[in-house]
């Protein structure tokens, strides 16, 4: 008994945390609350973007070259990029023979659209003369990481390299020149991204290593932009800007509060229903749902979800699949409850006989939205991924949560009659 009223109470304090965490977030690790108009990327549809549009220049590539197959890896290597900065929704298209428009969402400044894009990504490393020692083919890899870097500014973003076996000796080779001019303060190596510089470390020895870390005050968005450049690599043609504008809303303004005022009465429309209906496992189920509803913001934001139209539209679809697990869950309890059985075998069968369906049809959509994700792009991309989430959220929800409440509840000893039972059958709550 005080085992159970305790895993009701633990249970119960982890939805009012997701729900703390989801509406103030956490400024540690740079959570921030839903209720923040910037928390959540929002598509095209909802707030507009940026639009820039690039002509493909060829003219040093000979007879024999291939724009469009040209233009089918430059379309590649920028969703590659803003997929990586979770733009999903952003649109890539050709305009003609020898140009692409690329429409990002959520980006009022046009000029904050080109970084993003980084068309050309040539990196170089300069030595404190200007010299290039080291250029971007002799970098085999980049990855964002967080952690300790080592110069007493505790822990921060940066962004790790791996060199080839050649950039590895040039790096050593550079490192040792630059670490004999320490007395005159001319020890450093330049890091430059299109001839901007991003970072100036100093150098004190020679490094005999095949990596090394850029630092610079990076967010995780920077820095992961960054490594997500220079790990792409070079554009096979040079892109020359042609036109850089804003563009509005395709839904206009209001399209995004609607939908959540429609989403908001449809829950508690479906919370009022399953109370009425399933009596303590209907409030179960509306904890439960509470729970499934804050775990899901949190990780829209965390993970900087685009959130479209259609996005929304996959949340609302898996909310409904998770309060349909719960129905199987509680039927199944219903007919072992109507055939005598106690409350707690009648809550373990239940959830005994429903786990096959609702694992098995949870599959089946799951199998689909990582089909729609790998294949899919823009909006249809967005839908695929909240609906994914969306789905092992609710079997989460429908397969620990609920179990976990309605276990505690079957071994304190509710009422049969409570978890739906017909009143005319004699069941026993503690049998």
């Amino acid at each position: 008994m005080k085992n159970s009223v305790c895993s009701f109470v633990l249970m119960l304090l982890c939805i009012v945390l997701a729900v703390v965490v989801a509406i103030c977030g956490i400024s540690g690790i740079g959570l921030k609350s839903v209720m923040e108009d910037d928390a959540i990327n929002k598509g095209l549809d909802l707030v507009g973007g940026s639009s820039v549009t690039y002509q493909a220049k060829a003219d040093d590539k000979g007879e024999d070259f291939d724009m469009a197959t040209a233009l089918d890896t430059v379309e590649t290597m920028l969703r590659q990029r803003l997929d990586s900065l979770s733009y999903h929704e952003a649109t890539i298209a050709r305009v003609g023979e020898d140009k692409i428009r690329v429409d990002i969402p959520g980006i009022d400044n046009p000029e904050e659209a080109t970084k993003k894009l980084g068309s050309t990504a040539k990196l170089e490393f300069r030595n404190s003369s200007g010299e290039v020692i080291l250029e971007g083919d002799q970098v085999k890899d980049a990855f964002a990481s967080y952690g300790e870097t080592g110069k007493g500014f505790g822990q921060e973003y940066f962004v790790s390299l791996q060199f080839t076996s050649e950039g590895a000796k040039l790096f050593a080779d550079a490192t040792g020149e630059m670490a004999s001019l320490k007395d005159s303060g001319m020890n450093y190596i330049g890091i430059y991204l299109d001839n901007e510089p991003i970072s100036q470390p100093s150098v004190d020895e020679r490094i005999d290593s095949d990596s090394c870390i850029i630092t610079g005050a990076f967010t995780q968005e920077d820095a992961t932009w960054l490594a997500d450049i220079i790990s792409a690599g070079k554009l096979p043609v040079e892109l020359e800007e042609v036109e850089n504008r804003f563009i509005g809303a395709t839904l206009g303004s209001d399209a995004l509060s609607n939908s959540l005022k429609a989403g908001a009465i449809g829950i508690i429309l479906v919370m009022i229903f399953m109370i009425l209906v399933y009596r303590v496992p209907g409030v179960v189920s509306a904890i439960s749902l509470v729970g499934y509803i804050a775990v899901f913001a949190i990780l829209l934001v965390y993970f900087r979800v685009n959130l479209s139209l259609p996005g929304i539209a996959g949340i609302i679809l898996t909310i409904g699949m998770a309060v349909d697990s719960n129905v199987v869950i509680y039927e199944r309890i219903k007919e072992e409850l109507n055939t005598g059985k106690s409350t707690r075998a009648a809550v373990k069968a239940g959830f005994g006989r429903a786990f096959t369906a609702i694992f098995d049809s949870n599959i089946t959509t799951i199998i689909a939205a990582a089909v729609l994700i790998y294949y899919g792009v823009g909006a249809v991309k967005g839908f695929a991924i909240t609906l994914l989430m969306g789905v092992l959220i609710s079997l989460f929800t429908a397969l620990v949560v609920t179990r976990v409440l309605l276990y505690a509840l079957a071994n304190m000893g509710v009422s049969p009659w409570f978890l739906g039972a017909k009143k005319n059958k004699n069941t026993d709550a503690n049998a």
